[in-house]
């Protein structure tokens, strides 16, 4: 591609949104803003209550504690860019925020693929080995464990925010879609992008396929186990410690595989329906899904829902 229409990023990217669709803007805004708050009450809640509880002081609820964490800094790395490209009907953003936006949305989503697999390893000892679980899942074990989620999350998020950035940008750099996405900036470069797509192939492989394999390997244990338990209370009791980790879990990569497995549409007038989808779908992916964690915890935990109610209990009587 011809060189003089390479236009540098230092000036900015403009982000489209919805602004095509500007009667769903403002109901966009509402909802989303309501969302963003429960996201914040909600893991706000399930951090203060693992903490303050001593009963919830395990490894279980030492990574529900990290995942509530990591879905407020997820969100919040995003959600504000996008209640702001709601109300601005040309939203700029400038290359350093872009680049800071990708990089903590990319540490995040890997961060929670290696904390999900980890929590399965843990119901997998639990069920599995409950004899050898202080021993394997010791606070020795267990936190080194969560702090190498989030080196190998910010770690590939170096490589992969760097790789996007070193690239030339070309046009007048209108990113189609609510924040830096890497898929939509990469459609802006002028050069060839084949390294950034195979670095983000090795990616999704480490982070995706690998702890969506470690988890389906877990689980077919768990529950060639918990079917081998000979009453049916202790089936049910069993399968009650980690059935609120399996619905985050179909809910977190369910829609991932909905989002980047579905066809692409040929016509164009399907082209621009998709293209709401697709951004939409984006939407529920970084928005919905953190809402969801703490509450999918919170209905079916009782242990979580005992500590919410000593907690309201404690502030009644210091009232």
């Amino acid at each position: 591609m011809n060189r003089s229409n390479e236009t540098s990023p230092m000036l900015g990217f403009i982000l489209l949104g919805l602004s095509a669709h500007p009667k769903l803007e403002k109901t966009f805004f509402v909802l989303i803003l309501l969302m963003y708050l429960v996201i914040l009450l909600d893991n706000g809640v399930l951090i203060l209550v693992t903490i303050l509880d001593s009963r919830l002081d395990t490894p279980m609820y030492f990574f529900l504690r990290n995942l509530s964490f990591l879905d407020i800094c997820y969100t919040t790395s995003s959600v504000p860019l996008i209640l702001d490209s709601f109300l601005t009907p040309r939203k700029t953003i400038s290359f350093s925020a872009c680049v800071v936006q990708m990089f903590l949305s990319f540490a995040m989503g890997a961060t929670e693929c290696v904390l999900l697999s980890l929590m399965a390893f843990d119901r997998y000892v639990a069920i599995c080995n409950p004899l050898r679980y202080p021993v394997v899942m010791s606070k020795a074990a267990y936190v080194p464990m969560a702090v190498g989620s989030w080196k190998a999350g910010i770690t590939n998020s170096v490589v992969q925010t760097s790789l996007a950035m070193r690239l030339p940008f070309c046009g007048d750099n209108v990113i189609n879609h609510f924040t830096c996405e890497i898929l939509a900036v990469l459609k802006l470069a002028c050069a060839d992008i084949s390294i950034n797509v195979i670095s983000m192939v090795v990616a999704n492989m480490i982070f995706l396929a690998l702890p969506v394999l470690f988890i389906f390997v877990s689980y077919v244990f768990i529950i060639a186990t918990i079917l081998r338990i000979p009453s049916a209370e202790g089936r049910r009791k069993a399968f009650s410690t980690c059935s609120a980790h399996l619905s985050v879990v179909i809910v977190f990569y369910g829609t991932i595989l909905f989002m980047y497995g579905k066809p692409k549409s040929k016509d164009p007038l399907g082209a621009d329906k998709q293209d709401l989808a697709d951004k939409l779908i984006s939407l529920f992916y970084g928005v919905v899904t953190p809402m969801l964690n703490p509450i999918i915890y919170s209905l079916r935990n009782k242990d979580v829902k005992a500590a919410v109610r000593n907690l309201m209990a404690q502030k009644h009587l210091t009232e």
